[in-house]
């Protein structure tokens, strides 16, 4: 049974978390509170699994709220959101500081999508608790007992490795995403021979607030995705949220399309589409890259990827938050390598320069 404290100063919010959080008989909500403080009270009285918190609250806001509690009492966190910029830039310096995902309040619109995307969250992310606790007590300088860290990769599984150069990067990433993409683009040099494009499973009002944190923070420039946009060594982009992104020749030269089909595509952007079209139009030309996520979005184009001579990274189970789409193109045989998430950087960098 996983057991939830639902954090939210809006009562209607409260009771709508709670009622279908619980329409899954795996998940019982220990309890519900009104702000930061009454949170940290109540989760440190309590044996709860994973919280949802809400990111605007009185007395003690989201993040605020997240550090202490990532200091006293660390446990999985689902960021529950406002579409707002504002609530875009908080949600994202929140998965910096330890939330593991997020889940945006404008799809409580439509109930049932929104009832079970948060409890298919919660389920996946509430399995991540060792792993948390582990993690800040060694951050916070609290000796944690030995336990034994997964391998990163299956004992069975042959690695082969990517040979350059390549002078596209995709990448596809889901759930606990932003952190990641943000550690590997970080370790990139600006003079990277390469264009990078993203697929990140997130909402519109996300994408543009994330593509300026990144270009903040990274040595490369970072933008969000327009249609037509050209081919930069050194520059990656960021789809938009609600479409989808790929590659076209324009004669000899590459260029980035940004469309809203396929329509129907459950995901958007989805992954399947940046992987199938940059395999299409320039084949070993391209590396792939899969990180944390559930489901198997990409492996269908990945696949087509490596059909046209394109090379594939996936990140191991031990550094993902959830192991669904790296997983989905390991046990396809699609792989060339399987990395932790701070290798991954380094792989690229030696793979694109051959």
């Amino acid at each position: 049974m996983i057991r939830v404290l639902v954090v939210d100063d809006s009562t209607f919010m409260r009771n709508a978390l709670v009622a279908l959080l619980e329409q899954d008989p795996d998940i019982k909500v220990a309890a519900t509170a009104r702000d930061g403080q009454e949170a940290l009270k109540k989760a440190a009285e309590l044996d709860v699994d994973i919280v949802t918190l809400d990111v605007e609250m009185p007395r003690l806001d989201g993040l605020s709220t997240l550090q202490e509690l990532m200091r006293t009492n660390p446990l999985p966190v689902i960021m529950v959101s406002s579409l707002t910029e504002s609530g875009a830039e908080t949600t994202l310096k929140a998965m910096e500081q330890g939330a593991l995902d997020f889940i945006p309040k404008t799809m409580s619109n439509d109930r049932d999508r929104f009832g079970v995307e948060l409890r298919r969250k919660v389920k996946a992310v509430a399995r991540k608790k060792t792993i948390i606790k582990m993690k800040y007590r060694r951050i916070n300088h609290i000796v944690p007992p030995v336990v034994p860290r997964p391998p990163s990769q299956p004992a069975d599984y042959v690695q082969t490795p990517c040979r350059g150069p390549r002078d596209l990067v995709v990448i596809g990433v889901s759930t606990g995403g932003p952190p990641v993409v943000q550690k590997v683009l970080a370790a990139l040099p600006a003079d990277i021979p390469a264009c990078i494009l993203i697929a990140q499973h997130m909402p519109a009002a996300f994408t543009g607030p994330f593509a300026k944190r990144l270009d903040s923070v990274c040595k490369i420039s970072v933008s969000e995705a327009e249609n037509g946009d050209k081919f930069k060594n050194g520059h990656a982009y960021v789809c938009p949220g609600g479409k989808h992104i790929g590659v076209r020749m324009r004669g000899p030269l590459p260029e980035v399309v940004v469309t809203e089909e396929p329509r129907k595509a459950l995901y958007k952007p989805t992954v399947n589409v940046l992987m199938e079209t940059a395999g299409r139009a320039m084949g070993r030309r391209t590396l792939g890259v899969m990180l944390t996520g559930m489901g198997s979005d990409g492996c269908d184009g990945a696949k087509v990827l490596r059909e046209k001579g394109g090379c594939l990274i996936a990140q191991s189970e031990a550094s993902c938050v959830v192991y669904g789409m790296p997983k989905a193109v390991v046990d396809a045989g699609l792989a060339n390598l399987i990395l932790d998430a701070e290798d991954i950087a380094k792989a690229i960098i030696a793979t694109v320069k051959g």
